[in-house]
């Protein structure tokens, strides 16, 4: 009879996860430590005994959870991936002050190459190699010591380990619980940093609801649509045109138009054009504002999965028969567009707008004549813009109108001062708003031809750095304002003022409200304006409503 060598070479599964369970609670969790300095700062005391559980308190935390996962077969392709994802998300968690919830993993899913891309950058890069891919380089060359003949040994060690663990949760609540609950009920998101429980919850969450989950069946809205008499006359005379831009990751914060002190928006303040003060976005991240400000949804009901299964405004005012286009720059409709004309920017070309990965805005107004004479009727285009998407902000706009110096031209920001990162911020924002000069110029060119108008909007804003946080996509309820605040603006030329009967003052002077509009108004404003009659619209919500008049 063969016996098992006791001193056969290799780890034993409960030492590799020990190991593993330390490795993450001192190093890759750092973004949390980060963020537990800043919280005890302002602190009048923080006990020293409390501190220094923490990270023993993680440790035997993870060893437990880790020790489910830790078998035969499972162990090496698990954990190889576990470290090399933990090595990414924690490079966004300490430098961008990112948050991995399920809206945050259904954006990353959504971003396209292009897009992924600019999150790329040396520091990157050696951070993800450094933390993750060599720690599961050593994992994957990793012998373990067989288990022929010793699996009742091998369980009783894990089930020994997993308790001893236990053990120490129980003590460390038994002396500091007050003070783990003080801090957990006074900074609730903190749960939301820890490496890799809350993003292996996110996608596993997202799993379940786009792949696992029985698709909602899909719900006719606005079903009785149809244009008014009147706009059915004016679609033969001289039809509507709205031109609708939406923008990416522009905070009304940095828009000059709104008090920023900074010269932001040059060309649009000479424009007759009304800017709303205080609009609040549905969503801090595209793949959740764009599919909401276009659903009947408000956002404090609002349902990815529901939104996807029923129709939105687009389909609405095409169920109208409103010819509709979509001409895109950031990466896609988010499937807001998915009955309509769609046509994509060309970003492989090299000319003057675009450098084979990414273009500038301009190139939207490319052909845009010829492709709206060829529409029919009363008509919409949207505009999607690429805006101030970063961390790549330098992208967004050519040399000559990086007003704002010194920049910062590279994709890891966190490299960048803040007055860098601000300036280049602001040379996007001033960008932009050249690129609605441009569109009203155009418009404007188009008067004889149609009653023009272009309503303007950001998706959702951006964190530029204020109490650590980058970027955007935080969880709604903690967000900063700089994320959650976004401009829209209205531009009409003289035949759309006055085929739609609207007294610009009044309009002007329900923008100045504070605390009154938000992406909720897009759903009804547009079929308000576009003269859609159907029980889908809400006058309460139409921004043009109390503002139009029969003459």
């Amino acid at each position: 009879m063969k016996t098992v060598d006791s001193t056969a070479k290799g780890i034993s599964y409960v030492t590799f996860t020990l190991l593993l369970a330390l490795y993450f609670a001192l190093v890759v969790n750092i973004p949390i430590y980060k963020e537990l300095v800043h919280i005890f700062s302002d602190l009048d005391q923080v006990k020293i005994g409390f501190i220094i559980t923490i990270p023993i308190f993680f440790f035997a935390a993870l060893n437990f959870l880790f020790n489910l996962f830790s078998w035969p077969w499972i162990s090496k392709p698990f954990f190889i991936f576990l470290l090399i994802t933990s090595g990414m998300v924690s490079y966004a968690s300490y430098n961008y002050g990112t948050l991995f919830d399920t809206d945050m993993i259904t954006n990353i899913v959504e971003t396209d190459t292009s897009e992924a891309s600019s999150y790329l950058s040396a520091y990157s890069v050696i951070w993800t190699i450094v933390m993750g891919v060599i720690p599961a380089l050593l994992v994957f060359k990793l012998k373990f010591k067989p288990l022929k003949g010793q699996w009742l040994r091998f369980t009783l060690t894990k089930m020994v380990s997993m308790l001893a663990s236990l053990a120490v949760i129980a003590v460390i609540a038994g002396l500091y619980y007050q003070d783990y609950a003080s801090v957990g009920r006074n900074n609730s998101y903190l749960k939301k940093i820890i490496i890799p429980t809350q993003y292996v919850y996110a996608m596993s969450s997202y799993v379940k609801e786009n792949y696992l989950s029985t698709p909602e069946p899909y719900r006719e809205i606005g079903a009785d649509a149809k244009q008014s008499e009147v706009a059915l006359k004016q679609a033969q005379e001289k039809p509507t045109l709205l031109l609708f831009v939406l923008g990416e990751t522009a905070r009304t914060q940095n828009y000059q138009i709104n008090g920023y002190e900074r010269e932001t928006n040059p060309y649009t303040s000479k424009l007759d054009v009304i800017s709303f003060q205080d609009v609040s976005s549905c969503g801090t991240a595209t793949a959740v504002s764009v599919p909401c400000m276009f659903s009947q949804l408000p956002r404090s009901d609002f349902d990815r999965s529901k939104a996807d299964n029923q129709d939105n405004a687009l389909d609405i005012m095409q169920r109208a028969d409103i010819d509709l286009m979509w001409k895109d720059n950031d990466g896609g409709d988010k499937g807001v567009a998915h009955k309509i004309n769609k046509m994509d920017v060309d970003r492989n070309e090299q000319n003057t707008l675009c450098n084979g990965d990414t273009c500038y805005d301009m190139a939207l107004l490319d052909n845009l004549d010829d492709q709206i004479s060829s529409m029919k009727g009363n008509r919409v285009v949207a505009l999607h813009l690429i805006g101030s998407h970063g961390p790549t902000y330098f992208q967004r706009y050519p040399k000559d109108k990086a007003f704002f110096q010194p920049d910062c031209p590279r994709a890891d920001i966190e490299n960048c001062s803040i007055e860098q990162i601000r300036n280049s911020y602001d040379n996007t924002i001033r960008y932009t708003d050249f690129v609605l000069d441009q569109t009203i110029t155009k418009l404007k060119t188009l008067e004889d031809k149609y009653n023009t108008a272009m309503i303007y909007v950001s998706d959702h804003g951006e964190s530029l750095g204020e109490n650590g946080l980058f970027l955007h996509g935080m969880p709604y309820g903690l967000a900063p304002d700089f994320q959650k605040r976004v401009p829209m603006m209205l531009w009409m030329s003289p035949g759309f003022k006055q085929a739609k009967h609207i007294n610009t003052d009044c309009l002007a002077q329900e923008a100045k409200q504070t605390a009154t509009h938000s992406h909720d108004n897009i759903f009804h404003s547009l079929l308000g304006i576009m003269d859609v009659e159907t029980n889908a619209y809400d006058g309460k919500l139409d921004i043009f409503k109390t503002c139009r008049q029969s003459i």
